[in-house]
């Protein structure tokens, strides 16, 4: 789940919204998972010009505004730059080396950006005003059918006054927001301008002049290209197509094994330590394996205790643990399931046994986790305890059979089942609606485990509203707008896939929604924790979700590899890559 970009698949509003955990060319650089050689090639100085690192998932957009995933923010982190990023201890961080921007005015709010003058696009081409109107039309969400995954305070902005080739703008809003420092265009959000206007038959001068008239109609071609021309289905686009502004650029994929990036020559900061860096397609379950065997120099997988003592047995392996911006939970299907219904919703959630899945499944990996009591701040924050103060947790402690089997029966729907969306393979899930099932069957559910390896994809179980369920995380970071969409009524009352946003199960409530608005006006951020508690008790009291636990943080790297520093964000621990090096 991860603003709060958290594991598992599309998310947030932000670019600190959550994140979900989850034509090609010939001649692909990178040989097939289990060929160690790929990533261990050297210099003639000793030192390797190729490290790879473990994902579970396969890279599938190069837009991950439209597909907001872990596993394309992995890839896109280093290929895309912006204005800012999460970068150590998830801190935001000003991208420098791409532009400035500061606060200019309180009333209106205003933050003006400048776009570095040696900023270009790895086929030449300048980076400037077009981009950051591609950038606003989406995130604003006033340009019609662009898929975005969210637009929690830029919808409070104009639309910037630049001009043709301009490298200035500013973001002028019509009342507070709170995260202004991390609501402009961030890594991996700007995308090239030129190549949806080739692509929509739009010249540069009639695609700025539609963007500033919001005009839909003219907007269309656009907004069609921008939802379709950079979605990866085992084949990269033509390389006209993906041209990058970050330290790498995309050069190859080799589908369903990896994504190879090369140094962009075209960069115009630092260049990368490391030539060649490659996203390898590995299983969770796979992933301390390929560590030890050098198919990859580093991971972070999923920690599970199992896990966690195969690491400690390697030799040559560094390991660090930590908290992490990232928390599992049990999204409800309210579109197109049973638990529409609040009763079998409170029925469901008196029968898990959050306080067991912790204990047998988290403990082992970090002996103090507990039960998460909320969803939006960490056990880790400062702020958690008043966060949490009387929320409504309590509850749900424990499991009581007898009290969610009574309201079966009341109902008439003793044996109602329960299809338990996830990703798999994921070894720890698996176990966790085992642990479910043998609990809730008890009080006359029952529980099918609905895994399937493309929960998150387009036509998967998340997107298709098929499950009752679904169990996942979010990745993020410590912004409070970055949850939005998770809890906001979804656009135009559309449970689908381009009007959920990270709002996957299309919960509503109207008290929730003007909360969420009035916590984001909020720049006071001592006033936050109060604002949150009261969001948190009314999702309590409506389940809207059931938290589970915050993920303890496991990465783990060969000794040989220098630089690496994991990262609680959802810019996760490969936001640094480029500085990574890998000796002899």
């Amino acid at each position: 789940m991860s603003n709060r970009k958290y594991a598992g698949l599309a998310a947030g509003l932000t670019a600190g919204v959550m994140l979900l955990s989850a034509c090609g060319t010939s001649g692909e650089s990178a040989a097939p998972s289990g060929s160690p050689s790929a990533a261990t090639t050297e210099t003639a100085g000793g030192a390797a010009d190729t490290i790879a690192y473990a994902e579970a998932q396969e890279f599938n957009s190069f837009n991950s505004i439209a597909v907001n995933n872990l596993t394309n923010r992995m890839v896109m982190q280093n290929v895309l730059s912006g204005f800012w990023d999460f970068g150590e201890k998830g801190a935001v961080t000003p991208n420098t080396d791409f532009g400035t921007y500061e606060k200019t005015s309180d009333d209106p709010l205003t933050v003006k950006y400048t776009i570095s003058d040696k900023a270009v696009w790895s086929d030449g081409t300048a980076i400037d005003c077009d981009d950051m109107l591609l950038w606003w039309i989406v995130k604003s969400g006033k340009g019609g059918d662009f898929q975005t995954d969210g637009t929690t305070g830029v919808e409070l902005t104009k639309a910037p006054a630049c001009d043709k080739g301009g490298k200035s703008f500013e973001l002028v809003y019509s009342e507070p927001f709170a995260d202004w420092d991390s609501n402009g265009p961030a890594n991996n959000e700007v995308l090239p301008a030129h190549v949806i206007e080739k692509e929509s038959g739009l010249s540069e001068d009639d695609f700025i002049a539609a963007v500033k008239a919001e005009d839909k109609a003219k907007l269309a071609p656009a907004s069609k290209a921008w939802n379709t021309i950079w979605v990866i289905q085992g084949q990269l686009p033509a390389t006209d197509k993906i041209p990058a502004s970050g330290p790498y650029r995309i050069e190859s994929m080799q589908a369903g094994q990896s994504v190879t990036m090369v140094a962009n020559d075209k960069y115009w900061g630092t260049a990368p330590a490391t030539k060649t860096l490659i996203q390898r397609v590995i299983p969770e379950d796979q992933q301390v394996q390929a560590l030890q065997n050098g198919e990859v120099q580093a991971i972070e997988p999923q920690p599970n205790a199992d896990l966690v003592k195969q690491l400690e047995g390697l030799q040559g392996i560094k390991v660090q643990t930590g908290s992490s911006f990232t928390y599992e939970h049990m999204d409800f299907n309210f579109d197109s399931s049973p638990f529409k219904d609040k009763a079998l919703r409170e029925a469901f959630a008196l029968c898990v046994p959050r306080q067991l899945i912790v204990d047998n499944l988290i403990k082992p990996v970090a002996a103090d986790s507990e039960p998460l009591k909320v969803r939006n701040v960490l056990p880790f924050e400062s702020t958690y305890a008043a966060v949490s103060d009387a929320a409504g947790f309590d509850k749900y402690a424990q499991p009581d059979i007898a009290g969610a089997k009574a309201i079966l029966e009341k109902a008439g729907k003793v044996g109602q089942e329960v299809k338990i969306g996830h990703i798999i393979p994921n070894p720890r899930r698996t176990s966790t609606v085992d642990l479910i099932r043998d609990s809730c069957e008890q009080a006359g559910f029952k529980v099918t485990d609905a895994g399937e390896e493309n929960f998150f994809e387009a036509d998967g179980g998340l997107n298709t509203n098929t499950y009752d369920v679904a169990l996942f995380a979010w990745v993020g970071s410590g912004q409070v707008s970055g949850w939005s969409s998770t809890y906001r009524t979804v656009a135009q009352g559309k449970c689908d896939a381009d009007h959920k946003a990270n709002n996957s199960g299309c919960y509503s409530n109207k008290e929730v929604d003007k909360l969420i608005n009035e916590l984001n006006g909020t720049t006071d951020k001592s006033k936050h924790p109060a604002m949150i508690n009261q969001i948190e008790k009314l999702l309590w009291e409506d389940l809207a979700t059931i938290p589970l636990f915050a993920h303890p943080l496991v990465t783990a790297w060969d000794e040989k590899l220098q630089g690496v520093n994991p990262n609680p964000a959802q810019s996760t621990y490969v936001w640094n890559a480029e500085t990574w090096t890998l000796g002899s």
